[in-house]
Parts: structure tokens; sequence; C-alpha cells
């Protein structure tokens, strides 16, 4: 089993290639089919159920420029799967290149320590957390709307912008008092 490492391959021209790794794989496939539509570059989505990845596909593997843990709030197992997962990436991607995406936060029945779990990671290792809406359409366009901008800066087609600078701008932080008790 071996890391999986950002810059172990040369880049393609006007490609972006993105790793959506959920366990559940419930949200995974409409995000996916949303971001192949991308016409202004050729957009490949590699999916994933946990990391790490398979080593018999690793000299036909495409470089992959974003890591995406999607993670469903209402399954214990979705946040432990990734929390698993991150040991098989290379310290290099967290320099820009991996961002959380949690769906159904809205969702009245999950507990607020798996929210916050979530929030805690993603500060911990400087990465972006993104909310998405995973049941209806336009949820889904805006979750692929966001993806599709941080996945064309961490492949570089757009100019005078990096992955770190973006990450460094979106990145999750936790309020001091995350850990005190809260009077709802």
């Amino acid at each position: 089993m071996s890391l999986l490492k950002p810059f172990s391959k040369l880049p393609a021209l006007n490609t972006a290639n993105i790793l959506l790794v959920e366990s559940e794989e419930q949200f995974q496939q409409s995000l996916a089919d949303s971001l192949v539509e991308e016409t202004s570059v050729t957009v490949n989505v590699r999916l994933a159920k946990s990391l790490p990845l398979p080593v018999k596909n690793e000299e036909s593997r495409p470089r992959i420029d974003l890591v995406v843990f999607i993670i469903n709030l209402t399954s214990e197992l979705s946040f432990q799967s990734a929390e698993a997962s991150l040991k098989y990436l290379d310290p290099g991607y967290f320099l820009g290149k991996v961002c959380f995406m949690v769906t159904n936060a809205r969702n009245a029945s999950v507990p607020t320590e798996r929210l916050d779990a979530v929030r805690k990671l993603a500060a911990s290792l400087h990465c972006p957390l993104l909310f998405a809406e995973d049941q209806t359409p336009g949820g889904v366009t805006n979750a692929t709307e966001r993806l599709l901008t941080m996945l064309k800066v961490a492949a570089g087609l757009v100019p005078m912008a990096t992955a770190l600078y973006l990450s460094h701008l979106t990145r999750c932080t936790v309020p001091p008092d995350i850990d005190q008790p809260s009077f709802d």
C-alpha cells in the first residue's frame, strides 16, 4: 500500500483530475456526473470508497489534482472512513489539494458533536470544509461549481493563483469556544 503523491506524474494539458472519496457513494455519483459536464477544461473524475487506491492501476492512473472527502453527517461510518483514509495521502496534498465536503448538515438527527469533529479535523489539516445539499439538483449544481473552482486552481489552470493560496483563503477554522458546552 503506497501513498498517493501529488507530484509523482506530469500534468496533462487543459486537464484536471479529481478524486471523490465517499464510503457510501450516495452523493458521489451525481456529483461526478455533474463535474464531467464541464466544457472549458477536460475533467477526469475518479471515484473511491476509501484509500488506499489499488496498486495494480498505479501506472495508468493520472496525476490527481484534488482529493475530496465526502462525509455524510448522518453516518458515523462515513466520518471514520474519511479519517482512516487520510494516512494514505502524501503530506504534499495538504498544501491546497484536499478538501472536505459535508452533506446532510441540516438534518435535525445529526449530533452536533459529529459536525464539530469534522470541523476540527478540517481545521487541524488546514483544509477547506464545504457544505453541500445532496437532495436537490440545485444543491448538486452549487457543489459542482465550488469544486470546479477549486479544481481549476489546484490543477494550475488559473493564472496567478495557486492551490496553497486558495486553501489559505478558504481553510476551515475552529472558534476557540467549540469545546464549551452549548446553551441551546
